[in-house]
């Protein structure tokens, strides 16, 4: 028999990957591509839904000649994603009707707030899990329906379809005859009631969303549709789909109450495995789908920061402090502290727990003395506070404090950043040896359905820790770091205008 291979489909903000995998979680090869960003005006952010589809198609074939691995040799393919991401699209030609509206943009933010003012904030809350926030899809697929010329009407005579980038990619990769999600990116779009599993009629009334639009939703390990033959070579099955934080925490094993990751991209984003306990949070962290499998669901509260490699990025593109993402260790580690600076990257706002979609980003503290490597160590550093105020308010809401945390993402191949987060949260830090958990992940769910895998007790006997890292900071500069901080996230807070 052939060795079962998986090729996982990694659609993420900044950038397309594909991966081949072996039975054994082994990474054989790799493509990638980098996704333009789109900024039509202040807060809005696009990207171009051809672009993702022929750069899917594009680091797919490129991934599976790298491995010397045939499509007719794939047992499935994992697709994972960007969440919250907005696409519609006519079903007769797959043509997207307007650019994705990414998961940052805060145009609709305004609707959020007359929702929130209008009462509604507790029923959604109780029903999705979600705060009214332009981050989710619902308000940005309204301010589509209500801005392409036509829409509404198309999507009232079944024409078009709404799905997050996974389902825009399933469709296209069936050659149109499949439109359908899985549990955990429905669970993102502010319309999916969380206790049922299934689209919510008064959320959708509320939204003015027709049910036409919307795709069907699946588990996360299912026989989601085969490929046109002529896209790989041969038609595989896609058997695993699941938003990118999802497919994380299932690429890091962590199927027992209790567990949590964070993972560090354009974002950051932490979930505590909270099992088939549905927990609503006092803290305002989410409570969303962690996976669903075999009829049964595993729920997780979430934290979301919306900028956290991003920050990286834009000392490199914005500013030019640094050529490479990983000069920033050496520059960091280049000055005793910061110097009293504090960069706060709420580029698009500022995310749990305080969801102020009006705050905008800020660098305090400069003086004569600042140089680039106190600006770069700040925006390092910032990544470990963000994480200690998610990590407080879960602890809160767990009611116990949390012990281990399981870190992946390309910001953790950083040594100095493990480190820092380690000594402001005062958690064992663990990286496991396969950091590219996402896509890992998304290889995953297509191999339990494919049989690669029996149970989630032989995937979590695959996963190995490659470095941990302990607190060495005294407590004294914890709170006083923490406390420059706090300082600074007030500044840029406009709800405390």
């Amino acid at each position: 028999m052939n060795p079962a291979y998986l090729l996982a489909i990694d659609q993420g903000t900044t950038s397309t990957r594909a991966m081949v995998f072996d039975a054994a979680g082994r990474a054989l090869a790799a493509a990638g591509r980098e996704l333009p960003q789109i900024y039509p005006a202040d807060g809005w952010v696009e990207h171009d839904p051809e672009f993702i589809w022929s750069d899917t198609l594009a680091v797919c074939r490129r991934a599976l000649e790298r491995a010397g691995v045939s499509a007719a040799q794939l047992a499935g393919i994992g697709i994972t994603n960007q969440r919250e991401t907005t696409i519609l699209w006519e079903r007769a030609s797959g043509r997207a009707l307007h650019h994705a509206i990414v998961w940052q943009d805060r145009r609709t933010a305004g609707h959020c707030r007359r929702l929130a003012e209008q009462g509604h904030q507790a029923l959604i809350t109780e029903r999705t899990g979600l705060l009214p926030d332009p981050y989710f899809s619902a308000t940005k697929l309204a301010w589509l329906l209500d801005n392409v010329p036509g829409a509404r009407e198309r999507a009232a005579r079944g024409e078009l379809a709404f799905g997050t980038v996974d389902s825009y990619l399933l469709f296209r990769l069936t050659g149109g005859k499949v439109h359908a999600t899985d549990i955990t990116n429905a669970s993102r779009t502010m319309l999916l009631n969380i206790h049922t599993g299934a689209w919510d009629p008064e959320l959708l009334e509320l939204f003015d969303i027709p049910a036409a639009v919307l795709p069907e939703v699946k588990p996360n390990s299912a026989e989601f549709g085969t490929t046109r033959p002529d896209l790989l070579g041969a038609a595989v099955p896609v058997r695993g789909m699941a938003g990118d934080q999802q497919a994380a925490l299932v690429g890091q094993a962590c199927f027992a109450p209790g567990m949590i990751k964070s993972t560090y991209g354009t974002g950051c984003f932490m979930l505590l495995n909270t099992g088939a306990r549905l927990r609503t949070s006092a803290n305002r962290l989410l409570t969303t789908v962690a996976y669903g499998l075999g009829g049964e669901v595993c729920y997780a509260l979430e934290g979301s920061i919306f900028v956290a490699g991003a920050a990286i990025q834009w000392l490199r593109d914005g500013l030019g402090l640094i050529e490479r993402a990983a000069d920033s260790a050496a520059l960091a580690a280049s000055v005793p502290d910061n110097g009293g600076v504090y960069l706060v990257p709420a580029f698009t706002g500022l995310g749990a727990p305080y969801w102020d979609p009006e705050a905008r980003g800020a660098i305090v503290g400069l003086t004569r003395d600042s140089r680039a490597s106190h600006v770069v160590r700040a925006a390092l550093e910032a990544q470990a506070y963000q994480t200690h105020d998610l990590m407080a308010a879960m602890a809160d809401d767990a009611g116990s404090e949390l012990e281990a945390l399981r870190v992946d993402g390309g910001l953790v191949a950083n040594d100095w950043a493990c480190q820092f987060l380690a000594d402001i949260t005062g958690l064992k830090v663990e990286r496991p040896r396969v950091t590219e958990t996402t896509a890992l992940g998304a290889a995953y769910l297509a191999g339990l359905q494919a049989g690669v895998y029996g149970s989630l007790e032989e995937i979590s006997a695959q996963w190995q820790r490659e470095r941990w890292f302990e607190a060495a900071m005294d407590q004294a500069q914890r709170r006083r770091l923490l406390a420059g901080w706090q300082r600074a996230v007030r500044r840029v807070r406009s709800d405390l205008d």
